[in-house]
């Protein structure tokens, strides 16, 4: 099969030289939860009985639902029951599982939560950033169940560090080993800072005068300015919190169902405190207002979680209370008091509003398996009075559910704006924010069809590069007549990467008008388009890579992204580049040798086979990967172990015999190319399956010797 790799060679160059593509969200695939329109009105809403288990046979007559004080008539009213069944972890495997293997990506069809753990690292104290990762560990490990799609997002990492939503507990425990105290933002080491007198407070206490009074007025104005400074800070701290809900919220609004928000977090203020402690409204309260509201429209339920637990607000080893009189002292613990009921009252304020809760527990993970516990709800609607929506009153509608059954909970969302869902799709946004609205976002969009395959590769001298491959459906794009009669279609690309940080690494944008005869155009909608492009990786690492596509005629968007974990292969450990892939039917395989290089260019497409990824049983499918940093014996010789294994859903249905090759150092001085090709079997049924290529280094140490990596494909009819 030697005129495969002359093909590939070929076409990577032909690549190099071509263009490139387009959004706008996908509708939802099933009625919304929380519906605003001028003729319906849908909240959910969770009554609970006295040990907060859900109730399930409540009767509509049993319930009232109240608009600004004014009783509705209920027009709408079911249960929806969302409990995941435990999995029982004494049931025997019939197959064979890999525990390093990522699992098959879930369709929307099959997710049964989402759920977003937003860790506001803007405020966690060092102690407490740890017990947060031990929580999201366990949460991951041991709470997290098949159907669920997560994602662990940093308050101060800005839009990059908005990590895909997956189902791949591999990434979301790196995720989470990413987790840092922000010394940037916070110098506390524990939940408060220790008490401690101010050279103001000692001159006093000893009683000076005289010469000491310039002292005093200097260290008053210090303090004010400090007063103030603190202020400032912690405002901005929850401006950039909310800012990050709000981030949050915007990308899943798009999806259908119910959504739930953990906030992790050590509280924010709604009051802030006069110097003789008095409390008034805090500048955040009219963006929080704006926040619950997005929240309430998006179906999200935010549940708030106090890192800090039952926290202590008295003495402790890490005060200095020398120079302190005794009211000194209690006026300190009084403010550590406030400090505490502030800013809880953020966090229960918060999740209130939205229909969600707050715990405040020495138990992280109670917290999480309490909001796990909380996804079933009623759907109850009412039509709205006009002037709901009167653009004179412009209010906010507040919401008030009362359930007449004796000791139970009820929680809903606090209300709306006085705008419709009707009024909000017809202010549109402009197209380039359509497209960076897609970059950003946690999900896909599907308007254009996108296939993104990111791989990482390496040239001879061991610069590493994350090389992806884009395949764009060219039957979404649109397509006009040139004064030539040749087909012509103009569409926007935008792509970048971003590191484990969340910091933007490289990225690129460019407009491209693509020209086609209307041979070519045919082949076009049949093959779509493929487009490689690569960036020059500074350091090894997680990446994210973000892709987004418009149409320019119609505005119409498409995105996707994926996580790659890029090897550090200067450490001279053993290490596999990304695996190119390349599908052709078993007929065309028997006789492949025959086809000269152009006409085997006709008959196969490895850039698109590697970035579509889709084949059909009976086919043939070959891989190949670059082997970095293999070792010599003795006598100069290499010696490599490759095998492959296939997966459907984690499950082992093929496993091909291991297949040992030696090379001599002079056949490796160019680099060492792994490759295989196996048949598919006839009998694989429709559905997404995972490639597995293992190379084992013989002459390596025990520890080092075994590398892998992973490929995922869909077998369609």
């Amino acid at each position: 099969m030697n005129k495969f790799w002359t093909v590939i060679a070929i076409l990577l160059f032909c690549a190099a030289s071509t263009f490139s593509q387009a959004v706008k969200p996908s509708p939802p695939g099933e009625d919304d939860v929380v519906r605003i329109s001028t003729n319906l009105i849908q909240m959910d809403v969770t009554v609970t009985d006295s040990k907060g288990n859900p109730l399930a046979d409540l009767k509509p007559e049993e319930v009232e639902i109240y608009e600004n004080g004014k009783k509705q008539d209920i027009t709408n009213f079911s249960f929806i029951l969302n409990l995941l069944p435990t999995t029982s972890k004494s049931a025997p495997s019939e197959k064979k599982r890999d525990p390093g293997l990522p699992p098959p990506e879930l369709g929307r069809e099959n997710v049964k939560r989402t759920i977003a753990l937003l860790v506001d690292d803007l405020t966690l104290s060092h102690s407490n950033t740890f017990f947060t990762k031990e929580a999201l560990r366990k949460f991951v490990n041991h709470q997290m169940q098949d159907g669920d799609m997560v994602a662990i997002i940093r308050t101060s990492g800005g839009i990059g560090a908005l990590q895909q939503f997956t189902n791949d507990k591999r990434r979301l425990l790196a995720a989470i080993d990413k987790l840092q105290f922000n010394m940037v933002v916070s110098s506390r080491s524990s939940a408060f800072n220790p008490i401690a007198s101010t050279l103001e407070e000692e001159v006093n206490n000893r009683g000076r005068g005289g010469r000491d009074e310039d002292i005093i007025g200097k260290t008053q104005s210090d303090k004010e300015f400090q007063n103030e400074a603190n202020e400032f800070r912690e405002s901005i701290y929850a401006a950039g919190t909310l800012g990050a809900i709000n981030y949050v919220i915007r990308g899943m609004r798009d999806l259908p169902g119910r959504k739930s928000i953990m906030l992790l977090s050590e509280g924010f203020k709604l009051l802030s405190r006069r110097a003789d402690r008095a409390a008034e409204p805090s500048s955040i309260l009219d963006s929080l207002h704006r926040l619950i509201d997005l929240a309430n429209r998006a179906s999200v339920v935010i549940y708030t979680i106090d890192v800090r637990g039952v926290t202590f607000d008295g003495l402790t080893a890490a005060d200095n209370t020398s120079g302190l009189t005794v009211e000194q002292i209690e006026g300190r613990l009084d403010d550590r008091s406030n400090e505490t009921l502030d800013t809880q009252d953020g966090l229960r304020y918060l999740a209130k509003e939205t229909g969600g809760l707050a715990y405040f527990q020495n138990d992280i993970g109670y917290g999480i398996r309490k909001v796990l516990d909380d996804q079933s709800y009623y759907l109850i609607g009412y039509q709205p009075d006009p002037e709901t929506f009167d653009p004179k009153k412009n209010r906010f509608n507040k919401i008030q559910v009362k359930v007449k059954r004796p000791d139970v909970k009820v929680r809903y969302r606090s209300g709306f704006f006085g705008f419709s869902e009707e009024q909000i799709a017809n202010s549109k946004i402009s197209p380039n924010q359509a497209l960076y609205n897609a970059l950003t976002s946690p999900f896909a969009v599907n308007d254009i069809s996108l296939r993104l395959n990111a791989l990482f590769v390496a040239d001879k001298k061991r610069n590493e590069y994350l090389s992806a491959f884009l395949h764009i459906g060219a039957k979404d794009l649109t397509f006009v007549h040139d004064q030539d009669g040749n087909y012509k279609a103009t569409f926007d690309l935008i792509a970048s990467s971003f590191g484990a940080n969340g910091m933007l690494r490289d990225g690129m944008r460019s407009t491209y008008t693509l020209k086609a005869t209307e041979t070519e155009y045919r082949k076009l909608l049949g093959r779509g388009i493929v487009y490689d492009f690569a960036f020059k990786l500074k350091k090894p690492g997680a990446y994210q890579v973000r892709v987004a596509i418009r149409d320019n005629a119609t505005n119409r968007v498409g995105s996707a992204n994926q996580f790659i974990e890029v090897p550090n292969i200067k450490k001279k450990r053993l290490a596999l580049s990304g695996l190119m892939l390349e599908n052709m039917e078993y007929a065309v395989w028997q006789k492949f040798d025959t086809f000269t290089p152009q006409e085997a260019l006709n008959l196969v497409d490895p850039l698109a086979d590697t970035a579509v990824r889709r084949f059909q049983p009976g086919s043939v499918l070959t891989y190949s990967a670059d082997v970095f940093n293999p070792k010599s014996d003795a006598a100069g010789k290499l010696s490599l172990t490759s095998q492959v294994k296939i997966f459907s859903d984690q499950d082992l249905v093929f496993e091909g015999k291991p297949f040992l090759k030696e090379y001599t150092t002079e056949q490796a001085a160019d680099g060492i190319t792994a490759r295989g090709t196996i048949r598919l079997a006839t009998s694989l049924k429709p559905g997404n399956y995972t490639l597995q290529f293992i190379v084992t280094d013989n002459n390596a140490d025990e520890k080092r010797r075994v590398t892998n990596q992973f490929v995922s494909f869909e077998i369609i009819n």
